[in-house]
């Protein structure tokens, strides 16, 4: 890795603990990853400890937002100086689709079209959710109120649509 690693003081914005990155970092990030629009997918270190994270763009300027997993307590560390390591993620981040609902989804044009018209991060989100439940009884009955969405017979969160 190129130098990429600095010292930034810890800043808030809203409830979101982050640091600015510095210009020459950023320009190094732009240039192995191919891209300067948001999000661009990094990882590295915050005060040693590895993490993964999107770098954002926010009101014009470049922001790594430091989470709790990255940084225990980040919210009341709001002014401590953290030494950062950061450099691209190239690597393949996607969730596959679970089979049972990857087939449902199929089962029925309409489920099917209505689930390619979503918006890709609603998309992402029934797969991330499907994708971390642990019982077969709780991935099919999950599935099964995707599918009464993706019918358009329940909201997003299973309530029925009169």
């Amino acid at each position: 890795m190129k130098n990429n690693s600095f010292t930034a003081k810890l800043e808030i914005i809203g409830i979101n603990p982050f640091v600015f990155i510095p210009e020459d970092v950023l320009n190094t990030i732009f240039e192995t990853s191919g891209k300067n629009k948001s999000p661009i997918p990094v990882k590295g270190t915050v005060n040693g400890k590895e993490f993964k994270q999107n770098l954002m763009k926010y009101l014009g300027e470049w922001r790594l937002y430091v989470n709790l997993v990255m940084l225990k307590n980040s919210p009341k560390r709001i002014g401590e100086i953290i030494e950062i390591s950061i450099e691209f993620d190239d690597s393949d981040r996607s969730i596959p689709i679970h089979p049972k609902l990857d087939q449902a989804i199929k089962d029925n044009p309409v489920t099917l079209a209505n689930f390619e018209n979503l918006v890709p991060s609603r998309k992402l989100e029934l797969i991330r959710y499907i994708s971390h439940l642990k019982t077969e009884d709780s991935i099919q009955r999950n599935i099964d109120k995707i599918i009464l969405y993706l019918k358009g017979e329940t909201d997003f969160f299973g309530k029925k649509i009169n």
